[in-house]
C-alpha cells in the first residue's frame, strides 16, 4: 500500500462550508484504510474573530489576514471556501504559493467572464505537480458514482431526452432572503442556477461529455427584495450537438415542500435511468429488453474503498464530500469522476450563457407587457 502525503490544510473561508470541509478531512481516515495524515495548519477571513474562533474551536495552528496567509510555506493544500467573487484571485494567489500541491476550490470557480477567460489561461500555468479540484461534491454521492458507472457501461444505449431538477425552497421566507443577500447578486455572480443549477450542470456534464449546448431559458419568480438579475427560478433547454439527444435543467429556492430534491431522469433508445435525491440509497433503470424496472440500492458502499460503516445504511449529504477529500488528496477511485478545473469552467460557461439568455428572456417579457 503507497502512503499518502501528509497534508497540512489552509483554509481560506471560515463559514458554514468551511466547517463542513473541516469535518469531512478529519472523517477521512475512518472511512479509508488508505488516508493521508492531514493538519489543519492555518485558516484566514477577512473577521479577525471569524478566523479565531474557527481555528480553536477545530484545531487550525493559526489564524491568519490574507496577506499572511498567502506568505504561509507550510501550507500545501489550500481550500478557497469564501464567497463567489473571491474564488478567482484566491486561486491566482495559491498557486503562488511554493509548497501548495493541492487546490480545492469551491463552485462558482469565478463570478465574471473575464475572469473565467483568465482562468482558461491559467489553466495553462499550472505546474504538473499541483492537483486542483472544484466543488461539486454531489459527483460523489454512492448512489450517482454507481448510476454514473452503470450508465458508461452502455446497456441502456443513446440517450434520446433528460430532465435533470435540483429545488429548495428555503428562499420563500423573508427571514432566510435577508441572511443571505450575497447569494442574490445577479446572474452569474448569483441566483439560483448558479448555485444549485451548477451542481445539476455538473451531473448533466458528467454523464453526457461537455458539448452540451444551451438554446433557451426562462425565468419566473418575483420579490420585491430580491433584484431581477438573481434568478429565484430558472429552467434551460439544453441540447448535445453530438447525438441530437435534449432535455431540461431547472433549478429553484422557492419550490415549497421540497427539501433538498435532485431528481434525474435520462430516456436512452434501449431504457431509462432514474435518480431522485429523496431516495438517496438507490437508482432505478428500466430495459426494454425485459420490460422490467431495477432498483439498484447503493447504501454507503463505495467498494472496493469503502463500506464504512455499512454498506446498508444511507450515507448522508457529507459522506460525498468525504469521498470528494479523498480524491483531492490522492485516493484512487475508478469508477468516480473528478471535476478538475476544466470541468470547473466548463460548467461555468453554461452558467454565464445560462445569465445572457435569462436578460433577454427578462426584456421580451418587458416588451410584451408594453403591447
Amino acid at each position: 500500500m503507497i502512503r499518502m502525503e501528509d497534508i497540512k490544510a489552509g483554509f481560506i473561508g471560515a463559514g458554514g462550508i468551511a466547517r463542513s470541509h473541516a469535518f469531512a478531512l478529519q472523517a477521512m481516515k475512518f472511512y479509508y484504510d488508505q488516508a493521508p495524515e492531514v493538519n489543519f495548519e492555518t485558516v484566514c477571513s477577512a473577521t479577525p474573530g471569524k478566523r479565531e474562533k474557527f481555528a480553536k474551536q477545530f484545531g487550525f495552528a493559526r489564524a491568519e489576514a490574507e496577506d499572511q496567509f498567502f506568505k504561509n510555506e507550510e501550507v500545501n493544500a489550500v481550500f478557497i471556501l469564501g464567497p463567489n467573487q473571491v474564488h478567482f484571485p484566491h486561486l491566482e494567489r495559491a498557486m503562488k504559493m511554493p509548497a501548495v500541491k493541492y487546490i480545492y476550490i469551491e463552485k462558482p470557480v469565478c463570478a465574471s467572464f473575464a475572469e473565467e477567460q483568465a482562468m482558461w489561461d491559467l489553466l495553462e500555468t499550472v505546474r504538473p505537480d499541483v492537483k486542483i479540484q472544484v466543488g461539486f461534491q454531489f459527483l460523489q454521492s454512492a448512489a450517482i458514482r454507481e448510476a454514473l458507472y452503470f450508465w458508461k457501461s452502455g446497456m441502456l444505449g443513446e440517450p434520446i431526452h433528460f430532465d435533470l431538477k435540483y429545488y429548495h425552497g428555503d428562499y420563500l421566507q423573508t427571514s432566510y432572503r435577508e441572511k443571505r443577500k450575497t447569494r442574490l447578486a445577479p446572474a452569474p455572480e448569483g441566483g439560483a442556477m448558479a448555485d444549485l443549477g451548477s451542481h445539476g450542470i455538473s451531473l448533466l456534464l458528467a454523464f453526457f461529455g461537455s458539448q452540451l449546448q444551451i438554446v433557451h431559458a426562462m425565468q419566473s419568480g418575483h420579490f420585491d427584495d430580491v433584484p431581477p438579475g438573481s434568478d429565484l427560478f430558472s429552467s434551460i433547454s439544453l441540447i448535445d450537438p453530438v447525438n441530437r439527444s435534449s432535455g431540461h435543467l431547472s433549478a429553484s429556492r422557492i419550490s415549497s415542500g421540497t427539501g433538498d430534491l435532485v431528481e434525474l431522469e435520462i430516456y436512452a433508445k434501449k431504457g431509462t435511468l432514474k435518480y431522485c435525491s429523496h431516495q438517496p440509497d438507490q437508482f432505478r433503470f428500466y430495459l426494454e429488453e425485459t420490460g422490467e424496472w431495477v432498483t439498484r440500492n447503493v447504501g454507503s458502499n463505495y467498494l472496493p474503498l469503502s463500506s464504512f460503516p455499512s454498506g446498508h445504511v444511507s450515507p448522508g449529504w457529507l459522506r460525498a464530500m468525504i469521498h470528494a477529500h479523498y480524491l483531492f488528496l490522492g485516493g484512487t477511485d475508478e469508477r468516480a469522476f473528478n471535476p478538475d478545473l476544466k470541468h470547473g469552467l466548463e460548467v461555468q460557461r453554461i452558467v454565464r450563457e445560462t445569465a445572457d439568455h435569462l436578460s433577454a428572456f427578462r426584456n421580451q417579457i418587458k416588451e410584451d407587457g408594453k403591447k
